[in-house]
């Protein structure tokens, strides 16, 4: 079978082994965070690759990502915690979705929306400083959380937060103000059975940020949320592939401009080999002229701009043929590009350049064992 002409190929084996040894590495449940079609890789099918392999729960931002997995048949637990004033609260309950409140209001409407017993978690700010009730809210929203479970509207599953990443005295600065959270929750008469602050990051490196769950966004792709350890140091194995085929390729003299603005320009004669993703496909403009590229085993790099739906590569005098496969991301252990790599061409973080994949780019899904 021929292979799309842009293809994003997703390894639901590495998804499953990255699951798997993030539990072992930390040792607690993790919840596999889907949200944002599963960083680009795919909600539904990443999500049972996940659940499969051991994970505990299931984060997505939005209620109406929650009622998709399960409408895709996927009854594990799943947290949604970012919604609009018009969120879907009811449908969200009757699916038996956990709903992350952050203000007295919103829990309020949540109770409200339907006969059942809504199961919240209840989110803190500890000094990320977005959602979350920030301290001078907690006795309100806490109060307010016991007295509608005492009329049964309600139900206080969980406790949460999330670190900010700034360093560790500010980790454990978070840890702490968590500390102090559980605390007062407790204090008021609420006696939450699930705490939850880390994501991969703090997940693996601040041990006493890890409490009953952790969430495991990044790492469950095999991706490294560090700038100084990467996927093969944690023992993650990326598991998307983005690859092209090459759609023409031709013969040009020396100094001949490529692409807009002619900021490349040929040094000698040479083959230009032309690869149909561009910016509509979520390739970064900001990687132009530094963007790499595997071709046959060789490393290439973008030659020129990247434009909306393509991009050119100088590949010298080496035999690249219309149909060869670029590849742009994969698993650095076959030596192609990472995401990281793509990242550092682009002066971004690697979350992003997977997320932006999108246009025309086919998905495909490789089984777990």
């Amino acid at each position: 079978m021929s292979r799309p002409l842009r293809e994003a190929r997703v390894d639901l084996s590495a998804i499953a082994h990255n699951v798997n040894a993030l539990r072992r590495n930390i040792g607690t449940p993790i919840m596999v965070v889907v949200k944002s079609r599963g960083y680009g890789h795919g909600a539904i099918p990443v999500a049972k690759a996940a659940v499969e392999a051991g994970a505990a729960w299931l984060g997505v931002v939005t209620i109406e990502e929650a009622l998709e997995l399960r409408s895709a048949g996927i009854s594990a637990p799943v947290l949604a915690w970012l919604h609009d004033p018009d969120a879907d609260f009811a449908g969200a309950i009757a699916a038996g979705i956990d709903i992350g409140v952050s203000y007295r209001a919103q829990l309020e409407r949540v109770a409200a929306a339907s006969g059942c017993p809504a199961v919240v978690q209840l989110k803190v700010d500890t000094g990320l400083g977005r959602n979350g009730a920030t301290a001078s809210d907690w006795p309100e929203l806490f109060d307010a959380a016991v007295a509608l479970e005492r009329t049964g509207r309600i139900r206080v599953r969980g406790l949460w937060s999330h670190l900010a990443n700034s360093g560790e005295e500010a980790d454990l600065a978070q840890v702490a103000s968590f500390s102090r959270a559980i605390e007062a929750a407790r204090a008021a008469g609420l006696d939450p059975e699930i705490l939850h602050l880390a994501a991969t990051a703090g997940a693996i490196r601040v041990p006493s940020s890890r409490f009953d769950l952790v969430r495991i966004g990044l790492g469950s792709y095999g991706l490294s949320p560090f700038d100084d350890q990467t996927s093969a140091d944690l023992g993650l194995r990326p598991a998307l592939e983005l690859s092209a085929g090459i759609a023409s390729t031709k013969r040009v003299p020396a100094d001949s401009g490529v692409s807009y603005g002619h900021d490349y320009r040929t040094e000698r004669e040479t083959t230009l080999a032309l690869v149909p993703l561009g910016y509509a496909d979520g390739i970064p403009r900001h990687a132009s002229g530094r963007g790499p590229v595997s071709i046959n085993g060789r490393r290439y790099r973008v030659a020129g701009r990247v434009a909306m739906d393509q991009f050119v590569v100088d590949v010298g005098d080496d035999a690249i043929e219309v149909g060869d496969r670029a590849i742009l991301i994969g698993d650095p252990a076959t030596g192609v590009p990472t995401a990281e790599d793509w990242a550092n061409a682009a002066d971004t973080i690697n979350y992003e350049i997977v997320t932006r994949l999108g246009g025309r780019i086919e998905w495909t899904y490789a089984a777990a064992d």
